[in-house]
C-alpha cells in the first residue's frame, strides 16, 4: 500500500480545493471523536457539503430499530460541521424492503429536523414495483428526505476488465436507474468504469438531468465513482464542465491548490 502523501489534518483540505462536496463513507465503519469531526470543519469553508453516512451498527446491524447510544453518538460527533452537513445519509441493506416501510418512517421521524436526511435503497422492490416506489416516496415525503440513487447501469453494462471491476461486480447493487428527484437538493451516486472514455458515455445522461434540475431552481450533489477512483476527482471536474455548457450560470468549482490530485477522502 501507498503511503498517504498528506498528513491526515491536511486530506481534507487539499480535496476542497478539487471538489465541493464529498460522501462521509467512513462514518459508516466507525464513528469519528468530536475532535476529527471539528477537524474537518476546519479544513472547509462554510459551503462545503458533507453527505455523512449513519453507522451501520444502525442501519444494517439494528435495522432502524434500537441502536439509540450509536445513534447519539453519532449525531454529538457530526455536531462541529454545522452548514457543511449538506444531509444525513440512511444507506439501507439489499434486504430492507416495503414491508419495512414503518420502522422506517419511525425511524426518520426520530432524526432531528434541524439536519436534512437522504436514503439510499437497494431492495429491488422499490425499483420494478410502482406500488412500493410510491410508498417510499410517502415516507420520505413525509419528512422531506431525499431518495439517493446508486447509478451502476455503466458498471454492468459489460463484464468487467479489471480485479477493481471484478470487485465491484461482486459488491455493488445491480439495480434501474432512477431520476426523480423529490426535493430541492437531490443527490445521485453514479459508478463508471476504470476506462475513462466509457465512465464519460455512462454519465450523460446524467449531464442532462443535472442541467435540468439546476434550470429548475434545484441544488443538485453528484458523486463521481470508478471502481479503482483513482481519477475520481478529475472526473468530477470534468462532469462539473460539462454540466456548465448546458448552464453557463452555474458556480464554478474552487481553483486546485499546486500539487497532484488527492485521493478521495
Amino acid at each position: 500500500m501507498i503511503p498517504h502523501p498528506l498528513p491526515p489534518h491536511e486530506r481534507l483540505h487539499a480535496y476542497a480545493s478539487w471538489c465541493n462536496a464529498v460522501e462521509g463513507n467512513t462514518t459508516f465503519y466507525a464513528t469519528p471523536s468530536v475532535e476529527t469531526v471539528a477537524s474537518w470543519a476546519e479544513q472547509t469553508s462554510p459551503d462545503f457539503r458533507l453527505v455523512v453516512k449513519l453507522p451501520k451498527t444502525v442501519t444494517h446491524e439494528h435495522r432502524l430499530v434500537g441502536g439509540e447510544d450509536e445513534l447519539r453518538a453519532f449525531l454529538t460527533a457530526m455536531e462541529p460541521l454545522g452548514p457543511r452537513a449538506h444531509a444525513l445519509w440512511v444507506q439501507l441493506p439489499g434486504s430492507f424492503g416495503p414491508n419495512d416501510l414503518g420502522t422506517l418512517a419511525s425511524f426518520l421521524r426520530r432524526l432531528p429536523q434541524s439536519h436534512r436526511l437522504a436514503v439510499e435503497v437497494r431492495h429491488r422492490s422499490f425499483f420494478e414495483d410502482e406500488r412500493a416506489e410510491r410508498m417510499l416516496e410517502r415516507v420520505l415525503a413525509g419528512v422531506n428526505a431525499e431518495w439517493v440513487p446508486f447509478d451502476t447501469v455503466t458498471m454492468f453494462a459489460s463484464p468487467p476488465t479489471s480485479d477493481a471491476e471484478r470487485d465491484a461486480w461482486m459488491k455493488k447493487p445491480r439495480l434501474p436507474r432512477r431520476s426523480r428527484a423529490l426535493t430541492d437538493r437531490p443527490i445521485v451516486r453514479y459508478l463508471g468504469r476504470d476506462d475513462v472514455s466509457r465512465t464519460v458515455e455512462g454519465w450523460k445522461y446524467w449531464v442532462d438531468v443535472t442541467a435540468a434540475w439546476l434550470r429548475e431552481g434545484r441544488s443538485p450533489t453528484v458523486f463521481i465513482h470508478t471502481p479503482d477512483n483513482a481519477e475520481a476527482p478529475t472526473l468530477a471536474r470534468r462532469f462539473h464542465e460539462e454540466v456548465s455548457v448546458q448552464v453557463p450560470e452555474l458556480e464554478p468549482l474552487p481553483t486546485p491548490l499546486p500539487a497532484e490530485p488527492p485521493t478521495l477522502f
